[in-house]
């Protein structure tokens, strides 16, 4: 009779907590989206914060309160953003592709100030008397946007500089961010002329320590009839908005600084 007694009291107990769970399911529950899985589901998975979002879900969540908009996203491609448009019931418009694009180009050819042996990582090396190169403004080399890249898109050249992918490259701007030299920026592929050069040195002091470096010569400006590159505090600055791409300072360059993006 006890045994009995016990059973119906735990039973009991364990039918009210299971109706009360029910009904705290239902009471308490939030209210989702239907939409917010589908947008998460088209989403790259990538979860590389260019957006502005701490991931995929949080843009996907800030895109459908109207936080945040398509092309705000910089690794879906054209063809998926039109998907989400039409599911959330707007418009994109089509932008140009960006890529990665590094300003410098001295790697090996940058003279040495003194033997680095610590951690092979740019941001280290740095603190250190702003690396162990003569140009303070120079590439380190130690592929700390290699390991950024999400898409591996990134390689190490046989001269100690990164190679950027285009095909691979989805401008989401993690190796603009790990670099300590700030050396890349994105640049609409249709603009395939940069300057491969960041030092703000005197022309003496750059062709001392690096042979490929800006020296300020302003050949470049005077040879486009575009008004569209200057030289500003030392360096070649192209305005984009002028560039029409003619490559006229590409090819009186004399230090072969200003470069096509092939």
């Amino acid at each position: 009779m006890e045994i009995l007694t016990a059973i119906l009291v735990l039973g009991g107990l364990g039918m009210a907590f299971g109706i009360g769970l029910a009904i705290a399911s239902k009471k308490l529950s939030v209210h989702v989206d239907p939409k917010l899985e589908e947008v998460h589901h088209l989403l790259p998975g990538s979860n590389c914060g260019a957006c502005g979002n701490a991931g995929c879900f949080g843009f996907a969540e800030s895109l459908l309160s109207g936080k945040s908009n398509l092309n705000a996203c910089r690794v879906c491609s054209f063809e998926i953003k039109e998907k989400l448009a039409k599911i959330m019931g707007t418009s994109v418009e089509k932008q140009a592709k960006k890529v990665a694009t590094l300003h410098c180009h001295g790697g090996i050819r940058v003279k040495d100030k003194y033997l680095y042996s610590g951690l092979k990582d740019c941001v280290s090396a740095n603190q250190f008397l702003k690396g162990q190169k003569e140009c303070t403004f120079a590439c380190l080399g130690f592929g700390t946007c290699v390991l950024a890249c999400p898409f591996e898109a990134i390689t190490m050249s046989e001269d100690n500089l990164p190679v950027v992918d285009i095909s691979k490259c989805r401008a989401c701007n993690k190796c603009v961010l790990a670099c300590p030299k700030k050396l890349f920026s994105l640049i609409s592929v249709t603009n395939p002329v940069y300057v491969a050069c960041s030092s703000h040195d005197s022309g003496r002091e750059v062709k001392d320590v690096c042979p490929v470096g800006c020296i300020a010569c302003k050949l470049c400006e005077k040879a486009c009839k575009f008004d569209a590159i200057q030289v500003t505090d030392n360096l070649a600055v192209i305005d984009y908005h002028k560039c029409t791409s003619c490559e006229a300072c590409v090819k009186v360059c004399p230090a072969k600084t200003i470069r096509v993006r092939r």
